[in-house]
């Protein structure tokens, strides 16, 4: 089989057997193909007519089918491309989205210039945190989970990124583990906000993620709920905490951010135009 061939026949199973509309099957189909052959798209477009080795042929078709079937393209490749960064990606953690990147965003604005101390609660991958670490060599980034599983991921991705001078992984049920001070100049999560009940988490990559990094209770609130309760203990007066949450929680999450405690309170919309993190600045710390 030749590349041309074999990425007509991709498109075709990922359309016809994986639902996929076309132009994104033919992204997926030339993804794979580039990770199987190890080359850049260029490089199949000049290359069209070459044929593949049937060693090859036989990865495609197996990765292919496991698309097919619903499998993410981030599990089958076990990697996950976020901010500026390569990440280590498995079925124990949640795949990291370009959403999540407007937080890395307001995080680097927010935070200060020179050192400063920072809590990535629910790390998983350690996407945040090690998006940061690597934008802000004087950041000092403790990143949590409760995960045992997806710790290790974190951990995995730490050191390969060569940022285990900056990032501590720990493990911690959200505050569990934390101790009171030093305080935190910012504080960042994006925590589990999927209502108990909702349709999409029988629908798209979100069926092979853990449901422990998607849902948090009926509303979808539980978690934020929590955090929002415990972090101004932690965050020093004019620190910010910033937190990822549903398209349609922006008033609810808002009404979480006591304007007794809070300041500069803003929602945030991402690149589809939904509303996605909501951020505020510390009045006074808590005791």
């Amino acid at each position: 089989m030749i590349v041309r061939d074999a990425l007509s026949r991709g498109e075709w199973l990922l359309t016809s057997e994986g639902g996929l509309p076309s132009d994104e099957a033919r992204r997926e189909a030339t993804l794979l193909l580039s990770e199987v052959l190890e080359r850049n798209r260029a490089w199949l477009l000049a290359h069209h007519d070459e044929r593949l080795p049937p060693a090859a042929c036989r990865q495609f078709e197996a990765w292919i089918a496991r698309r097919a079937a619903g499998e993410p393209v981030a599990h089958i490749l076990g990697k996950r491309a976020f901010w500026t960064l390569e990440l280590k990606v498995t079925p124990d953690t949640l795949i990291p989205r370009p959403e999540t990147e407007l937080l890395v965003e307001a995080a680097l604005e927010k935070g200060p210039q020179g050192e400063a101390r920072v809590l990535d609660l629910g790390t998983g991958t350690g996407a945040i945190a090690c998006a940061l670490a690597k934008e802000r060599a004087q950041w000092q980034v403790m990143a949590v989970e409760a995960s045992d599983s997806a710790r290790h991921v974190a951990e995995d991705n730490v050191q390969a990124l060569g940022l285990a001078d900056r990032v501590e992984v720990r493990a911690s049920d959200w505050f569990g583990a934390i101790e009171l001070r030093p305080a935190f100049d910012l504080i960042v999560s994006n925590p589990p906000y999927i209502e108990a009940e909702d349709p999409h988490l029988r629908q798209g990559d979100v069926r092979f993620e853990p449901r422990s990094a998607l849902v948090a209770g009926v509303d979808g609130l539980e978690d934020i709920r929590h955090i929002m309760g415990q972090a101004p203990r932690y965050l020093k007066a004019g620190g910010w905490l910033i937190l990822e949450h549903g398209w349609n929680q922006r008033a609810a999450v808002r009404a979480l951010f006591d304007h007794s405690v809070w300041d500069a309170v803003e929602t945030r919309k991402d690149y589809a135009g939904h509303d996605r993190i909501t951020l505020g600045q510390l009045k006074r710390p808590m005791s």
